[in-house]
């Protein structure tokens, strides 16, 4: 999530709205923590495997996909959680230390620091390509693209990510926002990627999921 084009702005957009809501769905600019989750359902298809794994959450926010992922049973060997905001960072540190005790503590890491990164079982990327604000598209496709490789780089299994899509009705679409090609990322991720590429279209918001499996496990 380096040289984001619009790093300012994003950067207070979001501390507006993580000090007028909290670590909640609000707070990182969803609707609803329903909507949220069900994101999460569709990304976590990523995760193959019933052994234990390490995953990046890459956008982590305040940690919300480290709950569900806690809550579904899933046998999480090492989450990382990584997000450009130092704010958002603190925040995921201080859920997570009211949250978690003794061992389990280890477990999670916090950091808004990209060069700490290394790679890991299973990357996922919720939401973090939606706010463009003035951006032009193709720059922000430029640096989408980019990011892939960058989530790419980061997973050995399997990375997964969501977008808003461009068939949303057009009276709801918002200029601020970046509405992509489903069909455009999945021929991407199906050419520079792996073989083993689904697209998720199917369920009842405006995005879809991408997942790209590197292995069988």
């Amino acid at each position: 999530m380096g040289n984001i084009p619009n790093f300012e702005e994003a950067k207070n957009y979001f501390e507006e709205r993580l000090t007028a809501h909290g670590a909640t769905a609000r707070g990182v600019d969803w609707n609803s923590e329903a909507a949220q989750e069900l994101r999460f359902s569709q990304l976590s298809k990523v995760i193959n495997t019933t052994q234990p794994f390490s995953l990046l959450d890459y956008g982590c926010g305040y940690g919300a996909l480290a709950g569900y992922l806690r809550r579904s049973g899933f046998p999480l060997r090492h989450y990382v959680g990584f997000d450009v905001l130092e704010s958002m960072v603190s925040k995921a540190r201080e859920v997570y230390r009211a949250e978690l005790t003794g061992d389990d503590q280890t477990l999670y890491t916090f950091t808004s620091d990209f060069n700490q990164l290394t790679p890991v079982d299973f990357a996922i990327a919720s939401g973090i390509f939606n706010l463009k604000l003035d951006v032009p598209n193709d720059q922000w496709t430029a640096y989408v693209i980019s990011e892939l490789h960058k989530l790419d780089s980061l997973s050995t299994k399997g990375f997964s990510f969501n977008m808003l899509t461009k068939y949303s009705d057009a009276e709801y679409m918002r200029p601020h926002l970046y509405y992509a090609d489903p069909c455009y990322l999945f021929d991407y991720c199906k050419t520079h990627f792996s073989r083993n590429v689904a697209l998720l279209h199917d369920y009842e918001v405006y995005d879809f999921t991408i997942i790209v499996r590197k292995s069988a496990g």
